[in-house]
């Protein structure tokens, strides 16, 4: 057990989840985080398409970014029902169409992300490696922006600790905890953002399609897996075996198709510059 001192902690700061409200309207910081992502990424990605040259064209991004905002709706949600509380939905299936209640998987995402990349790509004749590397270079921004949004409402808190760095979270307990969301934030947002683009923008990794894409997915399955070390484990799973969680679990095949691809990647030919 963990002897805990509460003297020189951090403060959690007390932010309303809810931005704004009108009436039976209300604005979620939690869905400002979505939207941001999704725009600061397409705004990102306009740029992206013309480097070295277009891949695609303006309006094919625009088409891409609905496709993009249903597959991460419909895959985070059916990954959150499927893996993390399926037999709470299955006695109630209703309640998987209530958004609202909150429960959003990474995993779920993004597979159904990858689906519609593939279908995207295919129908619009875009080479499909191309289009996901730059699409990995700004998929961080999306992570950083939830990864705030979850501090924010107070949830997805890491562990008990005795570390400087803990906070006492408003559901969490009487007892500092690791702000594991800001970990995260920090390693899938602001370092797998610096690191992808670097190599985007001064190596020849974009010269050999999928390159980026499987360092993404390596990247942030290891820094689930690292940040999971520390993050509380959800209270209707809890440890899978041998303190393993779901969250580690479901990180080791994205990595392994992150190696995988990189591998294909180097047995072909690069682009030319």
């Amino acid at each position: 057990m963990i002897e805990v001192s509460l003297a020189g902690l951090l403060t959690y700061p007390q932010i309303d989840p809810i931005l704004l409200e009108i009436g039976p309207l209300a604005i979620r910081w939690y869905s400002l985080a979505y939207i941001a992502g999704l725009l600061g990424g397409w705004a990102y990605m306009t740029r992206l398409i013309r480097i070295p040259a277009p891949i695609c064209k303006r309006t094919d991004l625009d088409d891409f970014i609905l496709w993009a905002m249903l597959a991460i709706v419909i895959g985070g949600r059916l990954g959150y029902v499927l893996f993390y509380n399926f037999p709470y939905y299955s006695e109630n299936p209703a309640a998987a169409l209530r958004l609202w209640d909150g429960g959003m998987s990474f995993h779920g995402g993004l597979v159904g992300m990858s689906v519609a990349l593939i279908w995207f790509c295919a129908r619009h004749h875009i080479p499909l490696f191309q289009f996901t590397d730059r699409i990995a270079c700004v998929a961080p921004l999306g992570l950083f922006f939830g990864r705030v949004a979850n501090f924010i409402n107070g949830e997805l808190y890491g562990r008990v600790t005795d570390s400087p760095f803990g906070m006492v979270f408003p559901h969490g307990g009487p007892l500092p905890r690791h702000p594991s969301q800001l970990y995260e934030a920090a390693l899938e947002g602001v370092l797998l953002f610096a690191l992808l683009n670097l190599l985007f923008h001064f190596t020849a990794s974009r010269n050999r399609p999928g390159i980026l894409t499987g360092l993404f997915l390596i990247g942030y399955a290891a820094a689930r897996v690292v940040v999971e070390l520390v993050r509380e484990p959800d209270s209707q799973l809890g440890y899978l075996f041998d303190h393993v969680t779901m969250g580690q679990l479901l990180s080791l095949p994205i990595a392994l198709a992150g190696f995988v691809i990189i591998i294909l990647a180097f047995r072909k030919a690069p682009l030319r510059p």
